[in-house]
Formats: C-alpha cells, sequence, structure tokens
C-alpha cells in the first residue's frame, strides 16, 4: 500500500524526523516500507503491512506507530459535526443476520450536490494515484485510507423501506458497481432493502443503489462484519477489494461511528447538505464482547526484562518505558500492584491475545537493534542424542559430493505402490491433487523429482540425499519412520575395476559402505532377491545388517526414465535412518605416523571370473601381516580370446613398520606368504 508523508505528518505535528529517517525506524519496527519516492507534496511510501495488521493499513495507524516510535502526540481525529435536524422517525437498520453482523451505523445526510472532487482530497488522490470518482464517493475512499475503516455512501432515494443485514436468497442477483451481475447463494451475506439486494456486504456495493450525479439525498454506512462470512464471499464470488481486505483479516468493531461521522463530516465539506436526525448504531453484543470489550490480561514488568534481557542502553526496559510504548499503542493500563497491571487491549488490535504479544510489541517498538547480542543460559545439554550421529552422516554425504535437498512430503497413489510395493500408504482425506494422494511411504519418488527437476535444466550432474518421515499404515494409526534416500546421475568416470556404464551403480555402493563405516556395524550381506520393481532388473540389491532390513539401491527402470523423459540413467538408495542411528559411532582415533620407509610390492594374478574382491582381500588379511598397511587394486585387465572365463588383476600391497626399517628377507617371506594363500583361491601368478 502506498502512504503520502504529508498527510502521516498532518496527524503528527511534532514529528522532527525526516522522510529518510522515518521509512528506516518504521521498517525496523516491522511496519516495512519498500521504497520511499518523491511525491507532489512529500514522499510516497511504498510499504509491505502484514496481514495481522490490519490497523496500520492506514495513514492514521502508521501515524500511531510513529507516535509511539518517537513519543511525540498523536493528534485526535476531529469528528465534531453539526446538530442533525429533528426528524419523526428514526430511519429503520434491522440485523438478522446476527453471526455475520456485529455492528451496523448509518446516518442520513439530506441536499446534497454531486460534483467532481476538489481540494486536498484530490491533491491527496492524485499523488497517491487514487482514481477518483466524485465528491460524495471519494469521501468514502478518504476515509477509507485515512483511518482504515470501509464505508459506504447509498442514494438514500434508492432504498425502500430501511436496511436489512440479512443472508442471501439462494439464487439471488445483484448487480454490483463493476458492472457484473452475480448470482448469490444461501451463506453470502447482504445489506438489502426491504425489497432487493442493495450490496454484498462487506465486499462490494451495488449498482442500483449508487451515487450518480442526479443523488440528492445519501445514507452513510459503516459497519462491522465478521471476518470469515467476508472472506467466504470474496473467494467464493473472486471478488478482492479494499473493504474485503480489511473486514476479512479482522476490523475495529469500536471504529464504525467513528468512520460514519468522518465520512459524513467530509460529504458537508464536499457537497453542503443537511443531517437528518441522530446517528443509527445497532449492536450484536456477543461480537462487541469478543472485539472491542476483550477481557483485559495481566503483564508482569519482571517478566518482561527477563524475556527481553539486556539492551545496549544501561537503563534497559522499565516500567515507566514499558507504560509509553503500550499507552502510545492504544492500550490502558491499571496498577496492580508495584510489579503487575491490569491491561486492556485496544479494540483495532485483534492480533493482541496474550502477555507474549504484548512483549513482543514492547520489544518491537523499542527496537530490535537495541538489544545486546547475548546467548541464553541454560543448565543442562539440550541437544537431541541423535544429534551426533545424523551430524555425521551429513558431514559423510557432504564429503562424497552430495548436496542436501528435500522434496514434498506427498506422493501419488501410483508412485506409493511403485516404490514402496507392499506398503500400506496413508492416504489423506482432501487431498490437494492427485499427485499428493497419500503421506509418501518412500523418499524415492521425491528424489527422482528432483533428480529430473535438475536434468530437465541441463544440470547433468547431480548428486542428492534427504533425509526425512516416510509413513505408513491408516489414517486412524500412522507409523513414521526415519529414512535417507540417495540419487545420483551424470558422469562417473570409469575404475581400474568397473566400467562407465557400471561406475555409477558402485559408486552408489560405496557411498552406502561409506556411511556404515561410521558405526560399529554388524555384518553386511548383499542379496538381488525381491528387488522393488522400481528398480531395472539385475541392477538392484538389497542390503541386510545382520538379519534385519537395512536398504535397497540399484538403477531406476529404463520404463520410468523413459515415461519422464529422462534423458540419461539415474542411480538411488534408500536406507533406514533409524536403523543406522541406532548403532554407535566408531570412536575416532588417531594412529601413530610411522617414520621409516614404506615399502610398496605388486602382485599380478588371474583368477576364473566370480572370484570376488571381497574373497581375495579377506584371503590376504587373514595372514595377519601386522606391517600391511594398504591393500588395493591397481588394474584389472579381460581378454575373452587369450584368457575365456579368466580376468587378470594387478594387487598393490604397501609394507611398513613402526619400529623398524623393513629388511629384505621379511618382505620375501610375506610376499610368499600371499602369493601362496591367493593361490589357495585358484589364482595363477603371472610373470
Amino acid at each position: 500500500m502506498k502512504i503520502l508523508t504529508t498527510w502521516l505528518r498532518s496527524y503528527l505535528p511534532a514529528l522532527a524526523a525526516d522522510d529518510a529517517q522515518l521509512a528506516e525506524d518504521l521498517t525496523l519496527r516491522g511496519i516495512a516500507v519498500e521504497g520511499v519516492f518523491p511525491a507532489s507534496a512529500g514522499s510516497l511510501f511504498d510499504m509491505d503491512i502484514t496481514t495481522n495488521r490490519v490497523d496500520a493499513m492506514n495513514h492514521y495507524g502508521i501515524a500511531r506507530e510513529a507516535a509511539a516510535i518517537y513519543d511525540v502526540p498523536l493528534k485526535p481525529l476531529d469528528i465534531t459535526l453539526p446538530a442533525g435536524t429533528a426528524s419523526h422517525t428514526s430511519f429503520p437498520v434491522r440485523i438478522e443476520a446476527e453471526d455475520g453482523c456485529g455492528r451496523f451505523t448509518a446516518r442520513v445526510i439530506r441536499g446534497v450536490k454531486i460534483s467532481p472532487t476538489t481540494g486536498t482530497v484530490s491533491e491527496y488522490f492524485d499523488a497517491l494515484g487514487q482514481k477518483q470518482i466524485s465528491n460524495a464517493v471519494d469521501a468514502t475512499n478518504f476515509v477509507l485510507l485515512g483511518m482504515g475503516h470501509p464505508t459506504h455512501a447509498f442514494d438514500l432515494d434508492k432504498i425502500i423501506g430501511g436496511i436489512i443485514v440479512r443472508r442471501a436468497h439462494a439464487g439471488e442477483q445483484i448487480k454490483l458497481l463493476d458492472g457484473t451481475t452475480r448470482t448469490l447463494v444461501a451463506e453470502d451475506l447482504v445489506v438489502a432493502d426491504e425489497v432487493k439486494a442493495l450490496g454484498l456486504a462487506g465486499v462490494m456495493g451495488g449498482w442500483d443503489s449508487m451515487i450518480t450525479a442526479d443523488t440528492t439525498n445519501v445514507l452513510v454506512e459503516a459497519a462491522w462484519f465478521e471476518p470469515a462470512t467476508i472472506r467466504a464471499s470474496s473467494r467464493r464470488h473472486l471478488i478482492h477489494t479494499d473493504a474485503s481486505h480489511r473486514f476479512e483479516r479482522g476490523a475495529d468493531f469500536a471504529a464504525a461511528p467513528v468512520a460514519n461521522d468522518l465520512v459524513t463530516k467530509a460529504i458537508l465539506a464536499a457537497c453542503g447538505g443537511t443531517i437528518e436526525g441522530d446517528l443509527i448504531d445497532v449492536i450484536i453484543p456477543q461480537h462487541e464482547l469478543a472485539t472491542a470489550k476483550r477481557e483485559p490480561i495481566q503483564l508482569s514488568v519482571k517478566r518482561v526484562q527477563h524475556l527481553l534481557g539486556t539492551t545496549l542502553a544501561p537503563e534497559g526496559i522499565t516500567a515507566d518505558l514499558i507504560r509509553q510504548y503500550l499507552v502510545a499503542l492504544g492500550c490502558q493500563l491499571t496498577s496492580l500492584n508495584a510489579d503487575l497491571s491490569e491491561v486492556r487491549l485496544p479494540s483495532w488490535r485483534l492480533d493482541l491475545t496474550r502477555p507474549i504479544d504484548l512483549v513482543e510489541e514492547i520489544a518491537r517498538v523499542y527496537g530490535y537493534n537495541g538489544f545486546a547480542n547475548t546467548l541464553p543460559t541454560a543448565g543442562v545439554t539440550l541437544a537431541h542424542p541423535m544429534t551426533a550421529k545424523l551430524a555425521a552422516v551429513r558431514a559423510r554425504l557432504f564429503e562424497l559430493g552430495y548436496s542436501e535437498a528435500i522434496s514434498s512430503t506427498f506422493a501419488s497413489a501410483s508412485e506409493s505402490e511403485q516404490f514402496a510395493p507392499g506398503t500400506s500408504a496413508v492416504a489423506l482425506e482432501n487431498p490437494l491433487n492427485e499427485e499428493a494422494a497419500n503421506l509418501r511411504p518412500s523418499l524415492l519418488p521425491g528424489m527422482v523429482t528432483m533428480l529430473a527437476h535438475n536434468l530437465n535444466r541441463d544440470v547433468l550432474t547431480a548428486r542428492l540425499f534427504e533425509a526425512g518421515g516416510t509413513f505408513a499404515g491408516s489414517a486412524e494409526t500412522v507409523t513414521e519412520t526415519e529414512s535417507l534416500a540417495l540419487g545420483l546421475t551424470g558422469l562417473v568416470p570409469a575404475t581400474s575395476i568397473h566400467s562407465a556404464q557400471d561406475a555409477p551403480f558402485f559408486e552408489l555402493k560405496g557411498a552406502v559402505e561409506s556411511l556404515l563405516s561410521l558405526f560399529a556395524a554388524p555384518p553386511v550381506t548383499y542379496t538381488t532377491d525381491a528387488i522393488p520393481t522400481s528398480f531395472e532388473a539385475g541392477r538392484g540389491v538389497n542390503v541386510t545388517l545382520g538379519n534385519q532390513a537395512f536398504a535397497t539401491f540399484g538403477q531406476l527402470t529404463s520404463s520410468e526414465a523413459a515415461r519422464r523423459k529422462l534423458r540419461q540413467p539415474i542411480y538411488l538408495a534408500e536406507l533406514k535412518l533409524s536403523t543406522l542411528l541406532e548403532l554407535p559411532l566408531k570412536q575416532t582415533t588417531a594412529k601413530e605416523l610411522s617414520r621409516f620407509q614404506a615399502v610398496d610390492r605388486d602382485f599380478s594374478f588371474t583368477f576364473a571370473e566370480g572370484t570376488a574382491w571381497k574373497t581375495i582381500e579377506a584371503a590376504v588379511r587373514s595372514l595377519e601381516i601386522a606391517e600391511l598397511q594398504s591393500l588395493t587394486v591397481g588394474e584389472v585387465f579381460r581378454d575373452a580370446k587369450k584368457m575365456p572365463g579368466h580376468f587378470s588383476m594387478l594387487i598393490r600391497i604397501v609394507f611398513q613398520s613402526l619400529d623398524r626399517t623393513l629388511v629384505e628377507g621379511e618382505l620375501a617371506a610375506w610376499s610368499a606368504s600371499i602369493i601362496q594363500s591367493l593361490e589357495a583361491l585358484g589364482g595363477i601368478l603371472r610373470a
């Protein structure tokens, strides 16, 4: 919304701060000024007011905030009116829909002359870019922008009988001020006369009773409507107006008669005419009790000081300062004792309901930049017992080149069945769409979607992980399990033992094993039985820890990749994170570095196809040579013609002692033992 500083300053004659300083100080207090622009008079603030601060969506509300910040007086609204002409009968107003309308005020003005707007109102509207209609209609908009409460002016001579606030008749039609004809439903709230609907209450007035150049008598209306009712009508008919924007967020119950007086005063000044009778003010008590006459709350000075802590100023938040801020914001304080006060809340601040809300207001007006940067004190350890383990898992995945991502907690029914077959998915009673029909039983649908999102934007190499809950059961009983998903796509270089086609699969396997290496895990078993159909045949593996299912990883099926129009293979893994976190972390130990020379030895062997590296490594390590520091694969060579059914492997071993230089005799003995052990596996030493 736009605020004209010249108009703003008319309510703050003692304000000394310039417009730039005012904009900065308001922004620091949560009344955000997003831009300051020159205007014909003063400056124009482009402001972003949060939805809970309806009271600040006008010039007077912003002025109230500035008065609290700078401790300057706020000029009261001038609602003095000439005495009304005697009337034999009061204009009839009746509220039938008491649940939707809590207050309705009306005043009759006769003998007005409708013409274009001139003077201060026209100047302010030009500066704000506000559309001008006529002097009477612009008076209602002037009050809305000035003090924030929506009002409406009817052509009195077009009203039959009196005013009735009621629910619409199903199928009833009304032509609104925007020229559209709307068919109403029984839940709509309307302002009507004895024959027809005159306007969609709180949203927009009607065409048949609008002010025209021929209007001579006016009925000024200012009311309070129940927020949910106005919100429903506005959404139902797809109409959003300045009035509905305020009513559906909670208008000021006490502002209706004030707004009526201000509009009446503006119309008399611009259009002439005389008031007939007194203000008609119909009130529904239960709405008044829930808004303007809410129960007061109690506030402790010591509690405020304890919660807000240390300030940069040595005097801190004093009792006098607390009273000054709250009174400036419209609260009424009654002291109960030296520490405790009873606070009656202002009618225009429905967002204030608890003592902590007042504490926040005090901190806001004081300025968050006025508090010292201190850490809270606590005598207990607040960290969750799993925090260190989860941090270790995240750190390891970051080290492996994975980035953390977050996907939707929902999945479609087809994805639930595809990626978690046999799991009872939890269906949502009222899903947003078919793609979010269930709580996700697996993290993999979201991981595939995120990898696809990257590929579709030409990010051809991506490594992602997500830690989060997966769900199973029914709407009555839901079981949540912490899971971890890994996703990999893109170029993975071939290695000495893996082709470029297989390298991504084994990189993913290595990531799973790297995570397990952080923990004191039981023996790991890999099986290819009962692999979910979401993985390509022959390209999926189940991982078992001890006797407990732990993870599944592999390549996404080519058919699913084609359906999603993915241009390259995707590799996925899903781990039971809860199972992993139940294991104890391995203790980090530092090993002494040797000061003596390391010795490399290479062994070239031919093995029968199907001989696993795990078997070869275990055979060498079973010799328990303490000086054996590392055992790695140098390269692997296959030639179907020269070595049918066999492969050649270069095994590189490093020997090193902590306390001596190794001699050739012991190196020869260890080498002979290694050769003998590998030959026992069927290996043939190559010359």
